[in-house]
């Protein structure tokens, strides 16, 4: 993207939000971020996603529109309740968005997903032509992308977002204090695959999105995906601490519940669509990248 464009972002209170906005107005790009109260400043937005109302006088003549607002995956458990809320604060929001596209039209439409899509995939590789999985986040993620699809004449983009690694929030600023303490270890058998990237190339890969004729499925993931085992030997050593003590399947499960089955299951996630465009990734291997991450 060399010229200044006008960009509305959904969740930009969340973690890839706020460092996207941060990122995108550092070069120079006006931002306006949706928020679901009333406006009290000039760069926001108001909509809501459970009524489907978008402001779009608002909204009109903007060079691009990504959506990223939805219930946090591994917030709380998973409870019959909070899966209904994690698939209809996607199903809900991307409709209203989707419906609000179609209406001011701009260049682009970037539209969160997750890796969920291909649900357990053990040590086979998938892609982004391979089908949807059958677990509960496939469906999620199956139903997610359809409320995208119903976007007409305007290239639209889903990004199927890996594990994000950054020390201030996410799966890595949870396992930060256990490793301080020399308490981390590999979780269950630590041979599910993990498909992760930085916080720091998944806010560059968007930008590269914004800016190259790419549409439908992208995994935002790095080209190396690593074992729970390696990864968690590879934090140890970032952090010159032991990687001893292992958690069981069974204290996860009981821990977390549904969301233990993200945790244990093995999502092996190539980003052929990423490389094939000549993206290059600042941190494409994961002891150089924690290492970063947990120096800083």
């Amino acid at each position: 993207m060399s010229l200044p464009q006008r960009i509305a972002i959904t969740g930009a209170s969340g973690l890839i939000g706020a460092a996207l906005v941060g990122h995108l107005k550092s070069e120079g790009h006006t931002v306006q971020r949706f928020v679901r109260r009333a406006v009290v400043a000039p760069d926001e937005i108001q909509w809501d996603p459970k009524t489907g109302f978008v402001d779009l006088d608002a909204l009109r003549g903007v060079d691009a529109v990504i959506h990223l607002a939805g219930a946090g995956v591994g917030d709380k458990r998973w409870s019959k309740r909070y899966r209904s809320e994690i698939l209809n604060s996607r199903l809900l929001g991307t409709t209203a968005i989707s419906n609000a596209v179609n209406e001011v039209k701009p260049q682009v439409f970037i539209s969160a997903s997750a890796i969920g899509w291909y649900g357990e995939s053990g040590s086979r590789a998938v892609v982004e032509t391979d089908r949807v999985g059958e677990d509960f986040l496939a469906a999620v993620c199956r139903e997610w992308e359809a409320a995208a699809d119903l976007v007409k004449n305007v290239r639209t983009v889903k990004i199927r977002t890996g594990l994000i690694l950054d020390p201030t929030g996410g799966a890595l600023g949870r396992m930060l204090p256990l490793f301080r303490l020399g308490l981390g270890g590999k979780l269950g058998n630590g041979k599910q695959f993990w498909s992760w990237i930085t916080l720091h190339d998944h806010i560059r890969a968007i930008e590269f999105l914004l800016g190259h004729p790419i549409s439908g499925p992208v995994n935002l993931t790095s080209p190396n995906p690593v074992t729970n085992q390696e990864f968690t030997s590879a934090l140890a050593r970032a952090m010159h601490r032991p990687a001893l003590f292992p958690a069981p399947a069974f204290a996860l499960k009981l821990a977390l519940g549904g969301f233990s089955s993200e945790i244990l299951g093995s999502k092996k996630v190539l980003p052929h669509v990423l490389s094939e465009a000549g993206f290059t990734w600042d941190y494409p291997h994961i002891t150089n990248a924690l290492t970063a991450l947990v120096s800083e």
